[in-house]
């Protein structure tokens, strides 16, 4: 039987895949054979001609491991089939035999296999594969990742410990992520005499930071489903700051502080054509990562060419709404991919300095 760890999360967007990757990372230094499965999630990409869960896609690239594609991606769910299981056309015992069964093919290659959770722990109850009970069915103990702070966490820990309990799961420790470096140790040490009476450990995960929590011109592409005009080189950069080009041109300027996404409207030339200037100059260069132009009117004729010519990045979101595209740009949570080169060096070398694998290797069941 291999050693194995249930990552779970106590809410989306706690940090659970960067932790993901800093333990396989880790992982590797010591077990020659570590496997991954994400027993079903519904984030999907298509991938060496499968479709597959994008943290699968994302773990198959950075650690070698395409050749267990169908294996570790073993229920991709649809936007039907909650219904499908409520209408009784899918079998919930059918998507837990082949995640049952997926680990198990994992084991007979691996020492050591990482488990990660979709969501929150109660996501897919509905299809009766929530992550508690996976990581019941399982037989795999726990590391629930959570967020930075005190009373937030001690609260829904409370809540989620319920559940656990209902399914009777071997919870082993929290890992605390984003933390505030300068209260690292404060903030561990007040969580972990809050709860003294747990029986589950409080280890220190990933301290926050800044460029793990924002997205790339890549990710906003995506998240647009709008292509990339310009210099494509740049895809990778990381945006810190989303600007609309409402003000003046010379207030617009003063705001542009940091590297940063800048939506314009189509009628805008006057800045259309400062930004695709200012682009050439390196001290601007560095905080313009690239435009996304809205509005149904088109770009005139000269402010086009003026664009082109000097390749700034730009996505061209024709009849879109600044204000609208604005939104959905923050409502999206950065989600890391293996084009990320940026942040996946930075996941490792965090993982080496921050993560205390020896602690966390004392979880792995045997």
């Amino acid at each position: 039987m291999a050693r194995r760890l249930f990552i779970a999360a106590i809410e989306k967007n706690s940090g659970k895949t960067t932790t993901s990757i800093g333990l396989m990372h880790l992982a590797l230094k010591k077990y020659r054979r570590v496997g991954y499965l994400k027993p079903f999630g519904g984030q999907t990409v298509e991938f060496h001609g499968r479709t597959i869960d994008k943290d699968v896609a994302l773990m198959a690239q950075e650690f070698d491991l395409s050749f267990d594609l169908k294996t570790m991606s073993p229920v991709v769910l649809s936007h039907e089939i909650t219904h499908q299981v409520v209408d009784g056309v899918v079998d919930p015992e059918a998507l837990t035999e082949r995640i049952v069964k997926a680990l198990a093919q994992l084991e007979e290659r691996c020492e050591l296999v990482f488990i990660e959770g979709s969501g929150h722990p109660g996501v897919g109850s509905i299809l009766k594969i929530s992550n508690a009970r996976i990581a019941h069915l399982l037989e795999a103990p726990v590391l629930l990742v959570t967020g930075g702070g005190l009373g937030d966490v001690v609260d829904r820990l409370a809540l989620i410990q319920a559940f656990f309990d209902k399914e009777a799961v071997d919870l082993k420790a929290i890992l605390v992520n984003k933390l505030f470096a300068d209260k690292r140790e404060r903030t561990l040490d007040y969580l972990r005499r809050a709860l003294a009476g747990e029986s589950y450990r409080v280890l220190g995960g990933f301290d926050y930071q800044r460029i793990l929590a924002n997205p790339t011109l890549r990710r906003i592409s995506t998240l647009l489903n709008l292509p990339v005009q310009g210099n494509s080189n740049e895809l990778d950069r990381i945006i810190y700051r989303v600007l609309v080009g409402a003000a003046s041109t010379q207030r617009f300027l003063e705001l542009l502080t940091e590297p940063s996404l800048i939506i314009v409207n189509s009628s805008r030339n006057e800045l259309l054509v400062t930004l695709a200037h200012l682009y050439q100059i390196p001290e601007y260069h560095r905080l313009i990562v690239g435009l996304v132009i809205s509005g149904s009117a088109e770009v005139n004729s000269i402010s086009r060419q003026i664009l082109e010519q000097s390749r700034i990045p730009f996505l061209r979101a024709r009849g879109g709404v600044s204000a609208d595209l604005y939104q959905t740009i923050n409502k999206d949570v950065s989600k890391t991919v293996a084009e990320d080169r940026e942040k996946i060096d930075l996941i490792r070398s965090l993982a080496d300095k921050t993560l205390d694998f020896a602690a966390i290797e004392q979880l792995f069941s045997v």
